[in-house]
């Protein structure tokens, strides 16, 4: 059993008690999809957020998969009154014709949902946060989980958090979900969490005013782009405002010779034509953000009364816009895996080995194709999309988010794969020389002083 911390000056003036079924930690959308549903089931939930909402957040692209999720909610009209409507997704290709694909979502094996949307995370996040609360979820902001108590059996059974005036809350709870985001809050406490051994990557980003848009029905579309060490991506939001970054290797990161973040990412941009002209005329309107180390994952996702969900668990390289999709997904999960072992405990055991392999089995899926997303293979395919056996509409229905339960999707990116392999035969100098690039990359090591992480 875990110690409980020794009472400070501020415990003996103010402290709080709370008896909970459930504790979910993080306040983000998979903390607020867990809490939600849980509490909408019955079940007692306290959410703490040890920031403050609205606040600035990188990934404000939906996939046309997050809709039902929205949708269960109550929250999809909300979306759809903030968003900016999205048809697809844009992939330039560099040559003569300056052609860009579009990879239109209603193309999708399962088209149910032919559209998605591009919201501003601040209103986003904040509004999932509202709706948690609206819904019966004791949600506290400004509160950070600081420690936890276990039993005899290693079951987490309460925690101490404190405010941000310092008044310490004690939690005692039935079951945890960890939604802590990039902190990894139990991953990082338990030594779980695991640096990606096949990609590593930092992106650098900020919010303009003024970038050229795509036109007509494309006007929404996220834009992805590569360049020769990484990619980029241009997200139109409202008020003409759009979000652009770019995701670099390492190696290229150590070219920066001591430039601030701003001017690193400008002189990055201006390295591809296609983006330099979209970028031509436009005006900065918020701080220039930049992290690393960007994919990770836990060795393990559920334990004894714990459940992880989200980015607590594992990160991806964002390039296909699925790290809200499966944050929520998996805060859906979790919330089932809580609701059944709370029910009846002895089915706790298989209720997260299914959850495991089901998330675990998307999860590869995205992962084999952004590993392979720059090389010269898959920008060949890229370049020439062809819908033989329905290989392109399984692509789409990959870039929607339907990785999880469609055989018919499945099946035809196990077919892709086979594809890509052929391809790679084909142009054999061209496939080594990418394999070795990305072996170079993911050995290469981020610096501090390289990367300068955080705002400028």
């Amino acid at each position: 059993m875990n110690p409980t911390p020794p009472p400070t000056a501020s415990d003996t003036a103010e402290r709080a008690r709370l008896d909970v079924d459930v504790l979910v930690i993080g306040g983000g959308p998979a903390g607020t999809t867990a809490a939600t549903t849980l509490a909408r089931r019955g079940w007692k939930v306290l959410l703490l957020e040890k920031d403050v909402h609205p606040r600035f957040h990188i990934g404000e692209s939906l996939l046309p998969m997050n809709l039902p999720i929205l949708e269960r909610l109550g929250v999809l009209e909300q979306v759809r009154a903030m968003g900016t409507l999205k048809l697809g997704a844009d992939f330039p290709v560099h040559d003569a014709d300056d052609t860009t694909h579009v990879f239109r979502f209603d193309r999708a094996l399962d088209p149910k949902f032919g559209y998605a949307f591009q919201v501003r995370r601040s209103e986003f996040d904040a509004m999932l946060f509202d709706n948690a609360r609206a819904n019966g979820v004791d949600a506290r902001m400004r509160v950070k989980v600081e420690s936890l108590v276990h039993d005899a059996d290693g079951r987490p059974t309460g925690a101490v958090a404190r405010d941000a005036e310092g008044d310490r809350l004690d939690v005692t709870m039935r079951y945890l979900v960890d939604a802590s985001g990039r902190d990894t809050f139990l991953g990082s406490r338990l030594k779980l969490k695991r640096k990606s051994t096949k990609h590593q990557s930092a992106a650098i980003f900020s919010h303009f005013r003024g970038v050229q848009r795509r036109d007509g029905d494309d006007a929404g579309n996220i834009t992805v782009d590569r360049f020769e060490y990484g990619w980029y991506w241009l997200i139109p939001l409202g008020d003409d405002v759009m979000s652009v970054g770019a995701v670099c290797f390492p190696e290229y990161l150590k070219q920066r010779q001591g430039l601030d973040n701003e001017t690193f990412l400008m002189r990055t941009l201006m390295r591809t034509p296609s983006v330099a002209r979209r970028m031509a005329g436009a005006e900065r309107v918020a701080p220039v953000h930049a992290t690393g180390n960007y994919s990770y994952d836990c060795t393990r996702m559920t334990g004894p009364g714990w459940v992880m969900a989200g980015d607590a668990y594992a990160f991806i390289d964002p390039v296909f816009s699925s790290g809200v999709y499966l944050g929520m997904n998996s805060a859906e999960h979790a919330a089932d895996v809580v609701d059944g072992s709370l029910r009846d405990p002895a089915c706790e055991h298989a209720l997260q080995r299914a959850m495991e392999r089901r998330l675990r089995r998307g999860l590869r899926h995205f992962s084999w194709f952004i590993h392979r997303f720059t090389t010269p293979v898959m920008q060949r395919l890229f370049a020439a999309p062809r819908n033989d056996w329905q290989l392109e509409q399984a692509v789409i229905s990959m870039l929607a988010g339907d990785v999880f339960d469609n055989p018919a999707v499945l099946r035809r990116l196990r077919l892709f794969r086979l594809v890509y392999a052929v391809n790679a035969i084909a142009i054999a100098p061209a496939a080594l020389r990418g394999w070795f690039a990305r072996r170079r990359q993911v050995r290469a090591q981020f610096r501090g002083d390289t990367l300068h992480e955080g705002n400028p």
